[in-house]
């Protein structure tokens, strides 16, 4: 068994564990998107990064590919966690904003404004529909193509796989074909109808090297009442 620390709490977990898996065996939420239970771990969103390490030395990792440590000190709700994830979120509203999920993970962050161009993609290559087809559909119809900015989805020299069962296991998880009748406006791409309360203790001070992780918040309902 390997010993670490999560948010203060010591815990023990089998060795080969993720952070992830680790702060989700004691309740401690992190978003997610391009993870997704019963496929391999791809770290590609960023979404679900904690920090780890303490001092100068301590540095953001992606909890779903990061496997635990012995004596690892891990803080999934810091001031430097929140503002890296809500920079991801800004970034990923900015290149899908007509996507339900992140509409509504950047409502429950306390996003009610992104600062880039909207972009209007439909893929924002989370690699899920790739997993999915691979290793749950075992068809390998679709994959990855090309790099960087010319990276993309799609079945190899864009010719018809046979493959293809067209099972609709890659629309089933794809965070992008979740799509919301709203509006695509900059103003308005994000709804906040269930965040229309600011958390009132995460902007103090003392709280820099531990954001609220509760579910609900018992401040936020205290003050909604």
């Amino acid at each position: 068994m390997i010993n670490l620390t999560i948010n203060g709490l010591q815990v023990s977990v089998e060795e080969g564990t993720t952070l992830l898996e680790a702060a989700k065996f004691l309740g401690f939420p992190i978003p997610t998107l391009c993870y997704m239970e019963g496929l391999s771990p791809y770290g590609a969103c960023r979404l679900c990064v904690v920090e780890i390490g303490e001092g100068s030395r301590a540095k953001l990792v992606s909890s779903c590919t990061y496997p635990a440590e012995e004596g690892l000190k891990v803080r999934t709700a810091s001031s430097r966690v929140l503002r890296a994830r809500k920079m991801v979120l800004e970034l990923l509203l900015a290149s899908c904003p007509q996507s339900k999920v992140i509409q509504d993970l950047a409502a429950a962050h306390d996003i009610r404004q992104q600062r880039f161009r909207q972009e209007h993609e439909d893929c924002i290559l989370c690699g899920l529909c790739v997993r999915m087809c691979e290793e749950q559909m075992m068809a390998k119809a679709i994959g990855f193509r090309g790099r960087g900015e010319n990276r993309s989805i799609g079945t190899p020299f864009d010719i018809k796989s046979e493959e293809c069962r067209l099972c609709g296991g890659c629309m089933y998880v794809c965070p992008a074909c979740q799509l919301r009748c709203t509006y695509n406006e900059p103003d308005k791409a994000i709804c906040g109808a269930c965040a229309n309360l600011s958390p009132p203790c995460v902007e103090k001070e003392q709280f820099d090297d531990m954001m609220c992780y509760m579910t609900p918040c018992v401040a936020c309902e205290i003050g909604a009442d």
